[in-house]
């Protein structure tokens, strides 16, 4: 199996017209390639890693954080921008393309001996797990695809359990209120474990308490950020942990949010050594943090900024941000797109879509896209003033024609839209 055959056999799997749709949620197909493989998530320690939003900064600086302790370190996160190996990552590399192939060809016989068809997620995840196996890495952080109780990636045995926070997202498959979605999330919380709590609300964190026999590390009780200020190309903290107390730790990444998530991620880190996390090394590994898609500067004069905001608590976030943080003092656009199982008008609503100069609303690169022309329809209705195109780098194009020096682009809704927007306005901008 070659590349191409790869990318081909990962398609054929990535709808449930393709796969057939799933009756009742269970691990059992993973479980059942997992063991054709000779179940290689049971080869390394796991950090596993849910939440509503900040699963990818916080898996992230996880990784720099155990890379920068000398770690070979696995990194497992979803969705990707522009490749598929962006999902499988050691020492915060991607997989390249020839041991992409074999790991996948892998997973394709494993198929073949055990009778079940995997999904184009599940065939990712055994994927991932057995070259974490065959590269013999110390540490993997695993972060879960939808959810957490019945994700793939819940076979695994965590040292340590992660939840970032909890919003309603998703509700198509857990819901209605946050409890429930809590309650699925709890699932990847084991006997004997760590549970690292980043969710504040009592109801909430009572339900992580007694999902298991584990230890809870909770924000608020045992690590809180104590100063989040804004500093240039980042944000500067003071963090008190459950292990230490660290002053002054520089994050370079955009959003007073993403304190809250390295906050969670070195409590982390240190529940794993069960020590402090040194300064130095602290340093080393915040220093080389970047999150492609997710608040991500691309252009300066016309500012251009994407980020994967695709649910209405991450949309708040982000438009927080851009208006608050950067605060443009040109002409505002915005570039957006989403996929049908959105509720377009509160994501535009939390973007806060009307504060916009110009909203270009596109058509993400999906099967499951809304229409340029319905969410066009929906943001006319909150009172913007629209222009319509069809593709994602149409959308681009008409922004950057019609902004100046001063102005500023936001590409937001989707990942899909952010996944095709990066490569067509790097190759515009200068």
């Amino acid at each position: 199996m070659n590349h191409a055959d790869a990318l081909a056999y990962l398609d054929e799997r990535s709808s449930y017209e393709k796969t057939g749709r799933i009756e009742e949620p269970s691990t059992r197909n993973i479980e059942s390639i997992l063991s054709v493989l000779g179940d290689p998530h049971l080869d390394f320690r796991v950090i596993h890693v849910t939440g509503t939003n900040g699963k990818g900064s916080t898996s992230q600086i996880i990784s720099r954080l155990l890379t920068a302790h000398g770690l070979r370190t696995g990194t497992y996160s979803s969705p990707h921008l522009e490749s598929p190996r962006e999902r499988m990552q050691i020492d915060c590399e991607s997989i390249g393309v020839e041991a992409f192939a074999g790991v996948i060809a892998g997973v394709a016989v494993a198929e073949g001996l055990s009778g079940v068809r995997p999904t184009y997620f599940e065939a990712m995840t055994a994927a991932a797990f057995r070259w974490f196996s065959e590269e013999a890495v110390d540490v993997a952080v695993i972060e879960v695809g939808m959810l957490g109780r019945w994700d793939a990636t819940n076979v695994v045995r965590p040292d340590i359990a992660v939840i970032t926070n909890i919003a309603l997202d998703h509700t198509e498959f857990a819901g209605p209120t946050l409890e429930h979605i809590a309650r699925e999330k709890a699932g990847v919380i084991k006997d004997g474990c760590v549970a690292i709590v980043g969710e504040t609300r009592p109801s909430l964190a009572a339900i992580f308490a007694a999902e298991a026999d584990a230890r809870v590390v909770q924000r608020g009780r045992d690590f809180e950020v104590l100063e989040n200020r804004l500093a240039l190309g980042g944000r500067q903290m003071h963090l008190r942990t459950s292990r230490a107390d660290h002053p002054d730790v520089f994050v370079p990444l955009h959003g007073a949010h993403q304190c809250d998530n390295a906050a969670v991620a070195i409590t982390a880190v240190e529940e794993f050594f069960a020590a402090p996390v040194h300064p130095d090394v602290l340093a080393e590994g915040l220093a080389v943090v970047t999150m492609p898609g997710r608040f991500e500067l691309l252009g300066h004069q016309p500012l251009v900024i994407v980020d994967g905001a695709h649910n209405p608590a991450g949309a708040d976030v982000c438009a927080q941000v851009f208006f608050d943080d950067f605060d443009p003092v040109g002409r505002r656009i915005l570039v957006v797109g989403a996929l049908s199982s959105r509720d377009v008008s509160e994501t535009l609503g939390a973007l806060r879509a009307d504060e916009f100069d110009l909203v270009v609303c596109c058509t993400a690169p999906s099967p499951r896209a809304r229409a340029a022309r319905e969410i066009a329809a929906i943001a006319e209705s909150i009172g913007c003033t629209v222009a319509v195109a069809e593709s994602v780098e149409q959308a681009c194009d008409t922004a950057l024609e019609g902004a100046g020096a001063d102005d500023a682009i936001l590409v937001a809704g989707s990942l899909y839209v952010v996944g095709a927007a990066r490569p067509h306005l790097r190759a515009r901008l200068p």
